[in-house]
């Protein structure tokens, strides 16, 4: 889940030569790129936000609540909607789940879904590839083309970089994943499944980075929508900019992952879709700061337009409860309040249309949606893993 950081803050930023710190693209010649109009709040076929950036959440992973229940809990102390839910699946599971179509379909506030299926623990990438679990893939199409026709996101074994084999043999290597990335995109759309945005998502390390396998990961522009990040801030992050664009010292080359991706991705949007705070006991105040430097920066990385939380008390690397302090939770308030975050509705389901791809927010407000507490869900039968598995 978390990538590893840069080294000591300081020492990061000498790491690179200021010649190839290059700086962020104008919010006028991304939108240009990306094809959308910034003049006019809405919505592409590819659910790509033409004001600002989506707010979403991976809501209280590791706790053992129920996606429904858990995203309740998550909007009550954010005050909150949020516009995109992580939710993560493997193996056989087929999704949407029940409880995830009425998160996505709930008539008071539509929420998008971003969907992380890893389709084998127990084969390799090579074997998916070749075929290995097309019965999977064929089921899980037949499901999505009967219970779900909405758009939504979906990354296929999201951070690849982490369990790369570069033997030749080993079925794991960059070439695999990218194979394996392939034949999964293509297989569902094969079998009618044309509502899939797709995802690549890269940890953000740059050890990982800098591997000389790591460009061979990408699985080609025509089966990726969008490129995602998964970057955590530990003790070596200070701010915004530190969180994503980590370089170290001893990888001189590598320039940071949203320097490299405007570059390497110019007319593709980006996605936080994990991004975390752990606590500092020896900083209490951490969090608070790093959240307000999140509201001072995010309009300097106009190409990133989806920033999805990773809201755990136990991940595996610490705690990224965005309210573990008073100081923080009024911090990620401010933060999730920001106009930037709320300029764009969210699409409502019933209003996809097979024409244009774009969905007008003519008809919904323009300021800042006033959070309401959600109501108590209605207990369910168990549907799919626990909120944030896998």
């Amino acid at each position: 889940m978390v990538a590893a950081a840069c080294g000591m803050a300081a020492g990061c930023a000498a790491a690179v030569p200021e010649e190839r710190l290059e700086r962020p693209r104008p919010s006028g010649e991304v939108a240009g790129a990306l094809g959308i109009d910034s003049t006019a709040c809405e919505v592409t076929a590819k659910l790509i936000p033409s004001c600002g950036a989506w707010w979403g959440i991976a809501p209280e992973v590791f706790t053992g609540r129920k996606p429904r229940r858990a995203l309740a809990s998550a909007e009550q102390r954010m005050r909150r909607g949020a516009a995109v839910m992580h939710v993560y699946h493997r193996d056989g599971e087929l999704f949407p789940t029940r409880q995830e179509r009425a998160i996505a379909r709930d008539p008071h506030r539509p929420r998008m879904l971003l969907i992380n299926w890893k389709p084998s623990r127990t084969h390799t990438w090579a074997e998916i590839a070749a075929g290995a679990v097309d019965d999977r893939i064929d089921r899980l199409a037949q499901h999505i083309r009967r219970t779900f026709p909405e758009r939504f996101f979906l990354t296929v074994h999201h951070e690849p970089e982490d369990d790369v084999r570069p033997g030749r043999r080993s079925g794991m290597t960059a070439g695999d994943y990218a194979a394996m990335y392939r034949h999964v995109v293509l297989r569902l759309r094969e079998k009618g499944v044309h509502n899939a945005v797709t995802v690549m998502t890269y940890m953000g390390a740059p050890n990982l980075a800098s591997a000389p396998w790591f460009e061979r990961l990408y699985p080609g522009d025509d089966v990726v929508d969008w490129v995602a990040l998964d970057p955590y801030a530990d003790h070596r992050v200070r701010d915004f900019d530190d969180l994503i664009n980590k370089v170290r010292p001893e990888y001189p080359e590598w320039p940071g992952f949203y320097r490299w991706m405007q570059r390497r991705f110019p007319g593709k949007p980006i996605m936080l879709a994990e991004w975390g705070v752990f606590e500092r006991p020896d900083d209490p105040g951490y969090k608070r700061r790093f959240f307000d430097s999140v509201r001072a920066k995010i309009r300097n990385y106009p190409q990133i337009k989806a920033l999805i939380y990773f809201d755990s008390p136990h991940a595996p690397r610490g705690d990224t409860r965005f309210d573990a302090t008073p100081g923080a939770a009024r911090a990620f308030v401010r933060l999730g309040a920001d106009p930037y975050f709320n300029a764009t509705p969210v699409p409502r389901p019933r209003r996809f249309t097979s024409g244009s791809g774009r969905e007008a927010g003519a008809d919904h407000p323009s300021d800042p949606p006033v959070f309401e507490p959600p109501p108590e869900p209605r207990r369910e039968p168990a549907s799919g893993p626990a909120a944030g598995s896998g």
